[in-house]
């Protein structure tokens, strides 16, 4: 029996939202950058979102174990089985600490290798994107709950792609997957360009540089529950719970069978 319930979703979207209320009071006071062990930087708000959300998991799923990337910084890692949380509390950081409105909180849930529920929040738009896999998505932006949907594949491509990791490789495999063709490319950071695609602006989203399973966990549930789908890259589904959570790349599609990326991604890797 799964766990990914309409009624766990709609407390982890009120999770999120609390997570980003959170995150902007710090906006407000100002905050230090501080640089991990890996160098990547690090702020109060990303650990202040963090507690919030594991609390609220706490409550909601205690016995469910919670991989959370600040967490797993701090050497926390709990045993897990099929069935655990992916969390980052705050995606794009370098794009928040530039001041820039493309971050998110993420909150997944993994069951059996696949994403099943997952809630993407936006706190500088309050756009609050959720997802059932196969069951439907939504987004709440300034109105009521609305379902949002891939589109179909048209004759105007576009493709979403990353601020800060956008190589040439990724730009000749949008022109393989196209038949020689550059589809239109949007840039955003975080976790929206999943949601993007989800909300049918968009029709393919590849990743050929590494990323971590709670960076992409809860954007994939949404774009599931759209309609879309992720693969490996080898061309198979993207699975989780993989050594040290850690993602050579992928690429997302509105539905649509893409050509592997692997090929592509030699000199993006390591």
């Amino acid at each position: 029996m799964t766990l990914a319930t309409p009624k766990l979703l709609d407390a982890l979207g009120e999770t999120a939202r609390e997570a980003g209320a959170a995150i902007l009071e710090i906006v407000r006071q100002g905050f230090d950058v501080e640089r991990k062990t890996d160098a990547s930087p690090v702020t109060v708000a990303d650990r202040a979102a963090e507690a919030v959300i594991l609390e609220a998991l706490r409550v909601h799923a205690g016995d469910v174990p919670v991989i959370a990337e600040e967490e797993v910084a701090a050497g926390r890692i709990p045993s897990h089985g099929n069935t655990f949380f992916l969390v980052d509390p705050l995606d794009g950081t370098k794009e928040f600490i530039r001041g820039g409105d493309d971050y998110t909180v993420n909150i997944g849930l993994i069951e059996d290798g696949c994403p099943v529920l997952g809630v993407v929040f936006s706190p500088a738009t309050g756009r609050l994107h959720l997802g059932l896999s196969g069951r439907g998505a939504w987004l709440e932006a300034g109105g009521p709950r609305r379902a949002i949907h891939c589109r179909a594949l048209g004759e105007d491509k576009v493709a979403v792609a990353s601020k800060s990791h956008l190589s040439q490789e990724t730009v000749d495999y949008l022109e393989h997957a196209f038949g020689g063709h550059a589809p239109e490319r949007v840039s955003v950071g975080s976790s929206l360009k999943f949601c993007i695609v989800a909300e049918g602006h968009a029709d393919i989203y590849p990743r050929l540089s590494p990323t971590m399973e709670w960076d992409v966990a809860a954007g994939h549930a949404v774009l599931l529950g759209a309609g879309g789908m992720v693969d490996g890259p080898d061309g198979e589904p993207f699975a989780y719970a993989k050594k040290a959570f850690f993602n050579p790349g992928f690429v997302a599609t509105a539905g649509w069978k893409a050509p592997a990326i692997g090929p592509y991604m030699k000199s993006d890797v390591g």
